[in-house]
């Protein structure tokens, strides 16, 4: 059954503020980016250990920002012990942030960032110490 356009039937967003889209925040228009937004800022939050909303800010207005990625894991946690590892959270954390831009329009789609986790080939990094966010952000 389909709803009909002149109905009262309204649907609202189901979401936690703080992971909603900014344009879905402010047109209430949901669309597949909304989504990849969402996805982004939870990866980044499992990632650094709690929800990402100063960084993303940090990301978003300052462009010459350099930020070490060593700086932003969790440091609850340990390093990653091996350059294979290293390599894979920064890849992760890639993908994250390209999820992140500002224009929903660069940011890639379901299927991009689905394909791109999934590939079969390692991308070559610099050391952990090396990788700095801003680095990633335009990979």
């Amino acid at each position: 059954m389909f709803l009909k356009p002149d109905s009262s039937n309204w649907t609202t967003i189901a979401d936690t503020y703080g992971y909603v889209a900014p344009e879905l925040a402010y047109t209430g228009v949901v669309n597949e980016k909304c989504d990849v937004y969402s996805f982004g800022v939870l990866t980044v939050e499992v990632m650094i250990g709690e929800h990402p909303g100063e960084l993303i800010s940090c990301l978003q207005s300052l462009t010459n920002l350099c930020i070490h990625l060593e700086d932003v894991l969790d440091a609850r946690l340990s390093p990653p012990p091996g350059q294979q590892l290293a390599d894979k959270l920064s890849f992760t954390l890639t993908i994250a942030l390209s999820c992140l831009r500002a224009n929903p329009q660069s940011r890639p789609s379901t299927r991009t960032h689905y394909e791109a986790l999934w590939a079969s080939k390692a991308r070559q990094r610099e050391t952990l110490e090396g990788i700095a966010t801003i680095q990633l952000q335009e990979s």
